[in-house]
């Protein structure tokens, strides 16, 4: 049986495999080294970083909910600087692409952020969330407005000559439109979705749950959206798309290939099974191979439509 062709690229990144993990869900990626090989992933992508340490959010912040999971971590991070020292060091070992995930609460902190991880060895590019409160405009979120979208990301273009892939926020009407303005100002590829806002009550004590009151909803409920808008997103724009949202298992990644997905992130898998994206490159090599597909390329954008009429 001939072995299937993982390899993939976004924004100039080759990877080995199209299986990357995602941001919040795999720590630095060291705290996973018990319970898989890194050298197995395509690539990882950091805990959410900014320029300067983070405590994030008081307990409880996590919520177990059908088919999924309720987050309100805060973006708890130790900040670009340490990152720099103690983790990407040890990192450079692994023969797997390292994407450091980055946010403000300014732009001027997203700015700091890349020109630090830019001079970096070993970081193969910066993922920018943009689903966070502009704390200079009333806690507007920066990526559910398109000008702040844009703006966030020239500038952040211009700090840095890393390949620059915008994570979209899903809380949008129009999540085309975005893609365009994630474009049109300098995004070299773009990763959604992000979680959707999400509410979960105590019936009992009356109060919510989460000391936030609300948080990020991700895992398989939220699958199907996922793969709708990452389908959208491939109709309107050109560069690369990297699907996120509920993957379980091979069979999931392959949907979002069709979809027009070149390399996919596991997220809240990696919670309920520390191994899975490590096993989720073996079951797709499996699945690839048992129906003589030699690379995983022909899978993206590979949906073909029903006739109409």
């Amino acid at each position: 049986m001939v072995t299937p062709d993982l390899t993939t690229s976004v924004a100039g990144i080759d990877f080995k495999n199209p299986i990357l993990t995602a941001s919040g869900t795999f720590g630095y990626g060291l705290e996973f080294t018990d319970f898989l090989d890194l050298n197995r992933l395509g690539g990882l992508v950091t805990k959410g970083l900014s320029a300067k340490p983070r405590k994030g959010n008081p307990p409880a912040r996590v919520v177990e909910t059908p088919a999924g999971m309720l987050n309100a971590i805060g973006l708890q991070n130790i900040g670009v600087p340490v990152f720099l020292e103690e983790k990407l060091p040890k990192l450079r070992a692994y023969d797997t692409k390292v994407i450091a995930n980055v946010f403000g609460a300014t732009e001027v902190a997203y700015v700091e952020a890349c020109e630090m991880l830019g001079e970096a060895e070993g970081v193969a590019g910066i993922e920018l969330n943009v689903s966070c409160p502009n704390t200079e405009e009333g806690g507007m979120i920066f990526g559910t407005d398109p000008a702040a979208l844009g703006h966030v990301i020239r500038i952040c273009r211009e700090a840095t000559k890393l390949p620059l892939i915008v994570k979209l926020s899903p809380n949008v009407t129009d999540i085309q439109l975005m893609a365009r303005c994630a474009r049109d100002a300098g995004a070299d590829a773009i990763s959604l979705v992000n979680t959707f806002v999400g509410m979960a009550i105590d019936v009992e004590r009356r109060r919510p749950v989460l000391a936030n009151v609300c948080g990020g909803l991700s895992g398989p409920a939220i699958r199907p959206l996922a793969v709708w808008m990452t389908w959208q997103v491939h109709q309107a724009v050109e560069i690369p798309i990297i699907g996120i949202g509920g993957i379980m298992n091979a069979r999931d990644v392959v949907e979002f290939l069709l979809a027009g997905a070149s390399a996919v992130q596991v997220g809240t898998a990696s919670f309920v099974t520390p191994s899975a994206s490590a096993n989720i490159v073996t079951e797709l090599e499996d699945w690839l191979s048992e129906r003589k597909i030699t690379s995983v390329r022909e899978l993206i954008g590979g949906l073909e439509l029903p006739p109409r009429g």
